[in-house]
């Protein structure tokens, strides 16, 4: 089993990247989206060792040397690990500690815990921004487990049990002596990892977590005008908290989609017209398009190319404040490539009539001689 392989990444992949795999990876196999699929649980087995592996400089070092990793005589990443240390590191890289755990809270080691921040990115469009539209996303978030009521115990069994190893108090303490005295130090103790407590019997839904993921679809209302680039909050819709804390918040990254015929800059919008030489000099009516439908627009006589025109209030609304932009016509000018007959000789006797001179149209004999030259 190749790790690298096992996460969709190349050898000399970064850390970000090989994060980014395992969290796509992991959202797809873990066991509360999979419930009963013993396929997927092996998965997140994998994925996990893959991830334990990889995600540690020393770690990978060992395996891109000897293609494995940990002592001669056995551990391999995370292989045999239990499913309490997955979870462990699967929230490590999510965020907050596996079962809602707070280290070192003090005895009982039970301290109301604010769950963790989500984050989304989105694409909008132009229309979806002016009118403030209400967009719905999509997130899996972490909610208070439905079977135990987020005491991560399995509901009828023996409940948490106080640590013997530090009776409770979530902290061990040990006397080390130096040359400068006896100096006291405290510790997350090793046997509860800080929370002061045991579970014999955890829960067999969220495996003792307290939490389990669920797909969520989640409102959110655009202030009209909003741009790409822009970050909105959404109060208490991140992870579930634990031990009665507060849910985290959502954020929501915005990404303009790009328009089929309108650009944007700041609160004005821009839109090229095409013309032709005809048009620009003599004048024309176009029907331009905006965000309101089609807008008629007069070309002025002797426009010139790059000439701009301005539609009063037709841009986008200012963020926060009152009024809107404009949208600017730009003209580009475009010359045929191609004359009929008539249109040419219409063409030479308008430049005749101003003086303008023009190449000579070409002969038979003057073709010939190209090719003989091979022009």
């Amino acid at each position: 089993m190749d790790y690298y392989e096992l996460l969709g990444v190349s050898r000399t992949a970064d850390s970000d990247e090989i994060k980014r795999a395992y969290r796509a990876l992991a959202l797809k196999y873990h066991p509360d989206k999979n419930p009963g699929n013993k396929e997927a649980e092996e998965k997140f087995k994998t994925i996990n060792e893959a991830y334990g592996a990889l995600s540690d400089p020393e770690k990978r070092a060992q395996y891109d040397q000897f293609g494995k990793v940990g002592s001669p005589s056995g551990g391999f990443g995370t292989q045999g690990a239990g499913m309490g240390d997955l979870f462990d590191l699967f929230n490590s890289v999510f965020g907050g500690d596996p079962f809602g755990q707070q280290r070192g809270a003090g005895r009982g080691g039970k301290r109301a815990a604010r769950g963790e921040d989500l984050q989304v990115e989105v694409n909008i469009s132009l229309e979806q921004s002016r009118i403030g539209a209400d967009i719905e996303v999509e997130i899996d978030k972490l909610i208070g487990c439905d079977r135990c009521g987020g005491s991560r115990a399995e509901p009828g069994g023996k409940g948490l049990q106080s640590c013997a190893t530090c009776g409770g108090a979530g902290q061990v303490r040990q006397q080390q002596r130096t040359i400068l005295g006896n100096f006291m130090t405290a510790a997350p103790c090793p046997t509860c990892k800080g929370t002061g407590e045991l579970n014999p019997e955890p829960c067999s839904k969220c495996h003792g977590r307290g939490r389990t993921i669920k797909p969520e679809k989640v409102t959110v209302t655009l202030p009209k005008g909003i741009d790409g680039g822009y970050r909105l909050r959404v109060a208490g819709q991140g992870n579930a908290g634990m031990f009665g804390g507060p849910a985290g918040d959502l954020y929501v990254f915005l990404e303009l989609t790009p328009h089929p015929y309108l650009t944007r800059d700041s609160d004005d919008l821009h839109y090229t017209a095409h013309i032709g030489l005809a048009q620009a000099a003599l004048g024309a009516k176009f029907e331009i398009p905006t965000l309101d439908g089609s807008q008629p627009l007069e070309i002025p006589h002797g426009s010139q190319p790059n000439d701009t025109l301005r539609l009063r209030g037709k841009g986008m609304p200012r963020l926060q404040a009152r009024g809107e932009g404009d949208l600017i016509v730009t003209v580009a000018v475009e010359v045929p490539k191609k004359l009929s007959k008539r249109a040419r000789e219409l063409l030479e006797e308008y430049a005749k009539e101003i003086g303008e001179s023009i190449a000579p149209p070409e002969g038979l004999l003057s073709k010939i001689g190209k090719v003989i030259r091979g022009d």
